[in-house]
């Protein structure tokens, strides 16, 4: 046991070095595509001053509302909102131009959410419209296959928002906005295939949108997009289970709530902060800090300079900055990171971006 926990540590230490040995990382942006925005989007994050070189389109293509890279970083995979597509893009290790592949269909509509599973054989997919999720198949040249497996939420209203996989790769979570449920499969990276387990119920009304792991994969927190909250959770990797820990708000407490919305959820590399986006009109970041011993969350903040309509928001490896989409400012903002207490300072950096949604950060040989 003690080799394996120092191995651990000296495998984290060795990433640790690696991300700190970054002097900028290449930054993806997903848009809505429109007047302004054509596709996806590419700049550079300098780490010495958090600064961000102006932003060029990388790629042309409809409506990539979420992106994801495969594990070797040559395919990028973007979800085509408007036209139900999910479509894969080989990067250029040089420029960080994008070259298309090929599109599947979701299978469902809207599609708004996708990963690549840890082993790069598998791309994993949520369909906002109908509530659904589907698995396609990676091939050798990254273009992607029919889908290997599909499945469709049942229920009244159903609004599938993202898809995970726990550390293991054993199981895909998927959040059902209008389901109120965190519903669960068993998950094969070989077969490519998705199989109901189980589900967590969050609270009624809570509408799960967007969910994060703990580091060591044995807490997850889920903003609920509907009631502004955020969901604390214990997870049992053997059984495949989530067990409701913690219900906080994301709005400070003496705000009275008029509507609004959150978006997405961020844990902070060292675990030791959680993050969460409210939309309008509260346009913030709520900051929770972690009990390193206990694992209870506490709301400790919120930032809101410069912030407008945060729909995605992203911090880079090393945990200095965290990059906020502002989808309806039209541009990207940097804020720096307190690494004691989580505190996001307001820096003069920013790109134009039309729409942004996503983030998403490369290495930059």
């Amino acid at each position: 046991m003690a080799f394996r926990f120092i191995l651990a540590a000296g495998m984290l230490a060795a990433v640790s070095a690696s991300a700190a040995a970054q002097e900028k990382y290449r930054v993806y942006f997903g848009t809505y595509s429109g007047k302004e925005s054509k596709g996806i989007y590419q700049c550079e994050l300098n780490l010495k001053d958090g600064s961000l070189s102006p932003a060029t389109l990388a790629g042309e293509t409809s409506d990539p509302s979420f992106i994801a890279f495969h594990p070797n970083r040559k395919f990028l995979y973007a979800v085509n909102e408007g036209q139900a597509t999910i479509s894969a893009f080989a990067i250029d290790g040089e420029s960080g131009k994008l070259t298309y592949l090929n599109s599947q269909p979701s299978q469902g509509g809207a599609p708004c959410h996708l990963i690549v599973d840890p082993t790069g054989k598998n791309v994993l997919a949520a369909n906002y419209t109908g509530g659904s999720c589907l698995c396609l198949p990676v091939e050798a040249d990254g273009k992607l296959g029919k889908a290997t497996s599909f499945q469709q939420h049942e229920g009244p209203r159903k609004n599938g928002h993202s898809i995970h996989v726990d550390k293991a790769n054993k199981f895909a979570l998927c959040c059902d906005l209008g389901l109120d449920q965190v519903i669960i499969y068993a998950f094969s990276p070989e077969k490519g295939t998705l199989t109901r387990h189980g589900a967590f119920d969050t609270p009624k009304g809570a509408g799960p949108r967007h969910f994060a792991w703990q580091p060591d994969g044995k807490t997850a927190y889920v903003n609920g997009e509907t009631d502004l909250t955020l969901i604390v959770c214990d997870y049992d990797a053997d059984k495949g289970e989530l067990k409701q820990r913690q219900v906080l708000s994301t709005l400070p407490k003496d705000v009275v709530r008029k509507g609004g919305s959150t978006a997405e959820t961020v844990v902070h590399p060292s675990g030791k902060f959680v993050y969460v986006s409210n939309r309008d009109p509260y346009n913030s970041i709520a900051i929770f800090s972690v009990d390193p011993q206990t694992r209870t969350v506490k709301a400790v903040g919120h930032q809101s300079m410069g912030v407008k309509t945060p729909r995605n928001f992203a911090i880079e490896p090393t945990g200095k900055y965290m990059l906020v989409a502002n989808q309806s400012g039209d541009n990207v903002i940097v804020f720096r990171i307190d690494q004691s207490t989580g505190a996001l300072s307001p820096t003069e950096a920013s790109v134009k971006v039309a729409s942004p949604v996503c983030v998403r950060f490369m290495e930059v040989k």
